[in-house]
């Protein structure tokens, strides 16, 4: 009698939690449906959670990159430095994940391309005493690197051993005529004769 009772009760529960796992379904699909929607209902300047790579692309033709900002300039003091070059959409200021503090830099986008040719004549100018850099946004793929950091570290076959400077062991001077035992890519030994 006393395992019928403590059976009803566990089928009761599980029934319950099914009925709150399909009601958090219907409001995540409802959240889902709201910050994602039809790409005809939205306007091309609206901000979204989820860009494709044309819209990230073809906003950030739309922005540019505004550098040596005051740590202490807000989003309004920098759309009121641009609103001459034409109706702006948003003001990213960059903070640091970790402490939260400003990086010194912004993105402003605009509503439109012309924009950022008229926001380039304001490069150099003064913002909040600071001679403020302005340049068009670049848009980043994704696994691509644009810098010149591919693993190699310093010239010559310095690169391999760490990075020393001129003269040290492993540049091209350095163990002329004696065998030399160092370590390439994933640590593994190998012989370098000079």
């Amino acid at each position: 009698m006393d395992d019928d009772r403590e059976l009803e009760a566990i089928k009761a529960r599980v029934q319950e939690m099914e009925e709150e796992a399909e009601k958090l379904k219907q409001l995540q699909s409802e959240v889902d449906k709201q910050m994602m929607p039809n790409s005809s209902a939205s306007s091309p300047g609206a901000p979204s959670t989820y860009l494709t790579i044309e819209q990230k692309v073809e906003a950030d033709a739309r922005s540019i990159y505004v550098g040596n900002v005051d740590y202490s300039s807000t989003a309004e003091e920098l759309e009121q430095h641009f609103h001459g070059c034409g109706g702006v959409n948003r003001v990213t200021i960059l903070c640091d994940k970790f402490t939260g503090h400003p990086k010194g830099f912004a993105y402003i986008e605009f509503s439109d391309k012309d924009s950022v040719v008229t926001a380039m004549a304001l490069d150099e100018s003064l913002f909040r005493g600071r001679q403020i850099k302005v340049m068009p946004k670049r848009t980043n793929q994704p696994g691509l690197s644009t810098t010149n950091r591919g693993g190699r570290r310093g010239r010559g076959r310095v690169a391999m051993f760490g990075g020393f400077g001129r003269g040290a062991i492993g540049f091209r001077g350095g163990l002329r005529g004696r065998a030399f035992f160092g370590f390439r890519g994933a640590r593994r030994p190998y012989f370098y004769p000079y």
